[in-house]
């Protein structure tokens, strides 16, 4: 009789996010020790301070399970490296978004640019926030250089390198493409469902999800049909993720998502949300919305009417049924992909908790 195949062990995400943070800490203890001008060690533990905040480690994850999914063997050390490059990348990303936005708060804690203007207040009065903003945005550079240090010392071979980096390249290009989109439409949001998608896709879809679930498969030798299945699964997920971020951004408990309530309404953001409920509402609620949405002084008694409407137009429902749909085609996506099972199974667990997060 013969036996029955053993069953390869599952992943342990737990584990893969310590192996990514004890890289990560390892590598700013590096910076620090090393740095060659007494200044620097302090954006370092800036940047330090953010990343050790908390966070999902969801790129992260995807990469090392991308890894997997091609079939990676041997020991994983580039994979974890390559997966905290792209944390890195995450919070340089970070950093500059929240300075564009101006937001006050990340992960419960000041954003970078307010905890560097708070620490050099004194002697400096209203130029402390200038000096804020202009260190956040020197130390986002710093960061993605040291995101490319941190892929450069990963010991990849020549073969590794090239089929890694133009992934890395794209999911570059579509973050900033994101961003530049979501620039250009803030503070006029329209009822444009299909531009406010195009935002999400590009900002989110691609950059959260589908390029590093990618980057590990390429690191593993993915070929062309492994590539498209993780798109497959990886763009609608990613849809979902910000949807799921979108409600989240005005209907969340900033005390679980550690960002203010008010922020996205405040700064006018063309969201599906908001898409939706303008296409929906009637010309009184209209012209509330187009009072309020993009008002820097937003007061929460204005907000909580702005959700009001949200709700009564059915925009929240609706995006709720879209975030279900997404799940739905990513998963069937999955389970279509010839993925090895330890792989398809984490994905399904990171995909849940992509889309039914509080936080």
């Amino acid at each position: 009789m013969t036996p029955a195949p053993l069953m390869a062990a599952p992943l342990d995400l737990d584990h893969i996010r310590a192996s990514v943070d004890e890289v990560l800490a390892a590598f700013l203890d590096d910076l620090e020790r090393t740095a060659p001008h007494p200044q620097l060690p302090e954006l370092v533990r800036a940047l330090r301070r953010l990343v050790g905040a908390g966070g999902k480690r969801l790129r992260p994850l995807l990469c090392v399970v991308g890894w997997h999914a091609a079939g990676g063997a041997g020991g994983r050390g580039a994979a974890l490296r390559l997966a905290a490059s792209l944390e890195l990348l995450h919070a340089a990303v970070l950093i500059h978004d929240d300075l564009i936005d101006d937001s006050a708060t990340r992960r419960g804690r000041p954003t970078v640019h307010r905890a560097l203007a708070a620490r050099h207040l004194t002697g400096r009065g209203p130029d402390a926030l200038r000096f804020g903003a202009s260190a956040a945005l020197l130390l986002g550079d710093l960061t993605l250089v040291w995101s490319d240090h941190l892929l450069r010392t990963a010991r990849l071979t020549d073969g590794e390198y090239r089929a890694v980096l133009p992934v890395l390249d794209a999911v570059r290009r579509d973050v900033l493409l994101g961003q530049y989109l979501d620039l250009l439409s803030t503070g006029t949001p329209g009822d444009d469902l299909d531009s406010a998608l195009a935002v999400t896709r590009y900002k989110t879809a691609h950059y959260t999800v589908e390029r590093p679930l990618q980057a590990g498969a390429a690191l593993a030798g993915a070929g062309p049909e492994l590539l498209a299945a993780c798109s497959d699964f990886g763009i609608p997920l990613g849809e979902a993720f910000q949807l799921r971020d979108d409600l989240l951004g005005v209907f969340g408990d900033p005390r679980r998502t550690g960002k203010s309530d008010l922020d996205d309404l405040r700064e006018g953001k063309h969201t599906p949300l908001i898409a939706l409920t303008l296409r929906r509402a009637d010309p009184h609620q209209r012209s509330f919305l187009r009072r309020h949405l993009g008002r820097p002084g937003l007061r929460a008694a204005d907000a909580a009417a702005v959700r009001d409407i949200i709700r009564a137009t059915g925009a929240r429902d609706t995006v709720e049924e879209m975030i279900e749909t997404r799940r739905l085609r990513a998963l069937a996506a999955l389970d279509a992909a010839d993925f090895p099972p330890p792989a398809t199974t984490a994905l399904h667990t990171l995909a849940e908790a992509a889309v039914r997060r509080s936080a």
